[in-house]
């Protein structure tokens, strides 16, 4: 058996099935991404007239969805993977429906702590994808994903936005429950991959070559990638105010936007580019998001601006898709639900840690502080990818005699 027949597909799992998983994980986003940025709206309705517990209650599921990945991705390695994922998405109505019924302060926090222990739908969507597929299939799959999660970051806002003139943001939460229930729905039609004990036979007859990147490398690019870009989103409104006063709601959120909507147009040309090496991308994608973050700091007009933002994209789409690409390669022989699971606690993690040095940073040095913060970060993954004795799998690989 050649290494080409096992990275096709399984049998009975083709392009439709990734897609429905694609657009199953879109729909289910929606409340999770689009309602957020309105916490200083919802919260006054519960009692917090000021708002100001808006930036705990923001990370609130992210904490404990990081938490609550692993053990997610080890019982869907053991129970099933399609199963986990409709739990995913069940999980998610049932805490949609608790947000958009609370009542009180405290019943919508325990509402935000279910949402992030019994989501998880992009972990177990990809645990499940990486049963069933392996090599280019896989990593082209995870790439689609990470479209549907830009999509869904990009339009879910300008939704929730447009829905406020008829339904507060807050009860809006119950009747997007009804989104990941459709998806549970869908998805429940769709195969269970095959066990994993019959990929890891396939994979020793092979005699398959070593993963590109050791796990532990994966993790760390994983962790330094989230920080480095999730770190200057909280802040970014309030740059584009203070270098250019004025500035129109839509402008900035099209700002904003700017780098998700690199990634869905230039997503699948960079993976047909770097599928073959991305250790080449990974590190050109973090000397974009270094020298784009850079350029925050000091561009002062519009022109600058969308320049550094597309240069962020271009930094974000090669980092994506590079990782994608890193990924798909561990998991092949492995446990996909757990390698994924982890995966997710390392991306939350740099989310949580990214959150907490903008905030940091930008009450102690302005609104610039958590681009220049990013892009640091950026730099310093750049030069410890260049260190073989930092990274030293992004260096050496053992090839297999032809």
């Amino acid at each position: 058996m050649t290494v080409q027949t096992l990275r096709m597909p399984r049998t009975g799992f083709g392009r439709g099935h990734v897609q429905a998983v694609a657009g199953c994980y879109f729909v289910a986003s929606f409340a999770a991404l689009g309602l957020p940025p309105y916490l200083t709206e919802i919260l006054p309705e519960l009692g917090d007239h000021g708002a100001r517990w808006a930036g705990v209650l923001y990370i609130v599921p992210t904490v404990f969805g990081a938490l609550g990945a692993p053990l997610w991705g080890r019982l869907a390695d053991r129970f099933g993977r399609k199963r986990l994922l409709l739990r995913a998405q069940l999980g998610l109505a049932v805490s949609f429906l608790l947000a958009g019924w609370a009542d009180s302060l405290a019943t919508f926090t325990v509402a935000l702590v279910l949402q992030g222990i019994l989501g998880g739908t992009f972990a177990a969507s990809n645990g499940y994808l990486g049963a069933a597929l392996e090599g280019p299939a896989l990593s082209r799959a995870l790439t689609l994903m990470q479209g549907s999660a830009r999509a869904a970051l990009v339009v879910a806002p300008i939704v929730v936005g447009s829905l406020s003139g008829w339904l507060s943001p807050h009860r809006q939460y119950a009747l997007l429950a009804v989104l990941p229930l459709t998806a549970a729905l869908l998805l429940a039609a769709l195969p269970e991959p095959e066990p994993v004990e019959q990929r890891e036979t396939k994979r020793e007859t092979a005699g398959d070559t070593p993963p590109v990147v050791s796990l532990r490398t994966l993790y760390a690019l994983e962790f330094a990638f989230v920080f480095s870009t999730v770190i200057s989103f909280p802040y970014l409104i309030a740059l584009v105010d203070d270098r250019l006063p004025g500035t129109s709601p839509a402008l900035s959120g099209v700002l904003f936007a700017l780098p998700h909507l690199v990634y869905l147009v230039a997503a699948l040309a960079v993976h047909a580019a770097f599928r073959s090496r991305p250790r080449a991308g990974i590190a050109l994608g973090f000397a974009c998001i270094a020298l784009g973050l850079a350029g925050h700091g000091v561009a002062d007009s519009l022109t600058t601006l969308i320049a550094v933002r597309l240069l962020l994209g271009a930094g974000l789409t090669l980092g994506l898709v590079c990782l994608s690409v890193l990924a798909a390669d561990c998991a092949r022989g492995r446990a996909p639900g757990g390698m994924f699971g982890t995966l997710e606690f390392f991306s939350k993690a740099g989310a949580v840690a990214a959150g907490v040095a903008a905030a940091a940073g930008s009450a102690r040095f302005g609104p610039a502080a958590p681009v220049l913060i990013g892009g640091a970060a950026a730099a310093v993954t750049v030069v410890a990818a260049a260190l073989p004795s930092l990274f030293p799998t992004l260096h050496h690989r053992t090839r297999r005699s032809r």
